[in-house]
């Protein structure tokens, strides 16, 4: 069974980068055909798609995030990475990293607020 979890400060100062990480136990990120996202829920919202890599270390963002957003993986310590640069308010949200090929499995979440 596969386990994701989320770490990374909760709090962030507009323009700063945010960094979290997703550290998965029990199945490998290199495994054929996996994609490993980061998806976030900001307050009164839907969820969002923010970016993936894949088993294979290929990457893929959002249109809308793609400038501010980067992805990238340790497969020593199995484990991938967002960075979002330029933080404002509106980064405010619960964030997921997931496991998906057939169905999506979550991580734990993890709650960002980005405030002077």
């Amino acid at each position: 069974q596969v386990q994701l979890q989320e770490s990374g400060p909760g709090l962030v100062k507009p323009s700063q980068t945010l960094s979290l990480t997703c550290t998965v136990s029990g199945g490998s990120i290199t495994t054929n055909y996996y994609y490993w996202s980061w998806i976030r829920q900001s307050p009164g919202k839907g969820l969002e798609w923010m970016g993936a890599i894949t088993y294979s270390g290929s990457t893929y963002y959002s249109p809308s995030l793609k400038s501010r957003t980067s992805i990238s993986r340790d497969t020593s310590k199995n484990q991938f990475t967002l960075q979002l640069s330029s933080v404002t308010p509106e980064d405010t949200a619960v964030y997921y990293c997931t496991r998906y090929r057939v169905h999506r499995d979550w991580g734990q979440r993890t709650q960002v607020a980005v405030h002077s």
